[in-house]
């Protein structure tokens, strides 16, 4: 680490959080943990964490991802949620990866590759989310006809994607139902992975009977999702109006709040890089956009926007103060400090006492747009019982 901005991923968070999940949410048979795009940017190498708090099953959106994941887990099942190019189908034969299946002709072309070795395929239903997926029954019956009949090509799976929560509108019981549509002639008992719901679905919705299989993202990473219910009286008023909604448009039952108590595993450090005084009147930043009310002190920290570190973050926490952020630029932001703050100080851009519900609040995004925008230039120190290894991109 060369210079010292880093992100602190805490393994041990991370396999807490999948216990507190199954301890709650104990029905399933398996437990998927989404870890496209490098575990929303935590580093791929703590996958081992969520394993050993009950993960059984990984998923990723490309090979290059699942491939990435073989450097750290060998034996684990890992599908990919896009399909791939069948000019790579043996590499994921040889790494032992599961592929997603989409439509008909995908399976024909398969069928004649005379395939040398089992081969994992999970069909993708469209139900509505309109990028990816069976949406004529009469193809995918095809397409299990033609598995079937295949010594090398395993069914092991059936899926599909809520578009939404489902909590107040009724396209969610919508997709389901298309969902039960398309399979009606189709035994699913007899499909080993059954899996439609994600973070949300999970916290919001009972377990839909033939699912034996659920997907979780965001929650795996210390968000549980719970909105506590409003007890005002125009609250209550507003519930009174969304109920009567719900059974006018056969919505399902959904619950709000929740008993998970998760920790969020991703932290992010600076360090205060030059300390300098200013005088009143002077310019701060790129075009002179912040203008010195009174004589005071300037911080200047290593982390920009390259980094995915903005102004409208609004504060850092330096020395248990917060302060001010006054401008940003590609590498550096700048920070209204007091004669506390010196040159080498650790400053937190969130964690511990900036919470990252809060940072998400203030730059208008959610948490996964923030995760994802911390970029891979940012080194990321992996926190592993008593040991931290450093992971450079």
């Amino acid at each position: 680490m060369y210079r010292r901005t880093y992100a602190e991923i805490n393994h041990q968070h991370l396999t807490e959080n999948i216990k507190e999940i199954k301890k709650y949410y104990s029905n399933y048979q398996y437990y998927i943990g989404v870890v496209k795009n490098n575990a929303y940017h935590h580093g791929i190498k703590c996958v081992n964490a969520l394993k050993d708090g009950g993960i059984n099953y990984f998923a990723v959106s490309s090979l290059e991802e699942a491939l990435e994941l073989r450097k750290y887990n060998l034996d684990t099942p890992v599908l990919i949620l896009e399909p791939i190019d069948l000019e790579y189908i043996y590499d994921c034969i040889n790494n032992n990866i599961t592929i997603t299946v989409d439509n008909l002709k995908y399976v024909e072309v398969l069928e004649e590759m005379n395939l040398p070795y089992e081969l994992k395929i999970h069909l993708k239903l469209d139900t509505g989310m309109n990028r990816l997926g069976f949406k004529i029954q009469t193809d995918l019956e095809q397409a299990i006809k033609i598995i079937e009949k295949n010594k090398k090509m395993i069914l092991e799976g059936i899926y599909s994607h809520f578009a939404t929560s489902g909590t107040n509108d009724p396209y969610w019981d919508s997709q389901k139902k298309r969902f039960e549509e398309l399979t009606q002639n189709i035994d699913l008992s007899k499909i080993p992975i059954v899996h439609l719901g994600r973070s949300l679905t999970l916290v919001n919705h009972d377990k839909i009977s033939f699912c034996n299989g659920i997907r979780l993202g965001i929650v795996m990473y210390g968000f549980s999702q719970s909105k506590k219910v409003d007890q005002s009286i125009k609250s209550k008023l507003r519930t009174l109006k969304l109920n009567y909604f719900k059974k006018k448009q056969h919505i399902s039952d959904t619950t709000l709040e929740n008993p998970l108590k998760l920790k969020t595993a991703f932290t992010l450090y600076s360090e205060v890089l030059s300390v300098r005084n200013v005088s009143k009147g002077e310019f701060v930043g790129y075009n002179a956009n912040y203008k010195i009310k009174e004589d005071s002190m300037l911080a200047t920290i290593p982390i920009g926007y390259a980094d995915g570190v903005e102004k409208n973050f609004e504060m850092v926490m330096i020395n248990h103060k917060k302060y001010p952020i006054v401008a940003d630029s590609m590498d550096m932001i700048m920070v209204m400090v007091d004669n506390n703050v010196q040159e080498g100080m650790a400053v937190e851009i969130f964690g511990k006492h900036i919470a990252i519900s809060d940072v998400t609040k203030r730059i208008g995004k959610n948490a996964y747009h923030l995760f994802n925008q911390i970029q891979n230039r940012v080194p990321r120190i992996h926190v592993i019982n008593e040991d931290r290894e450093e992971t450079k991109y």
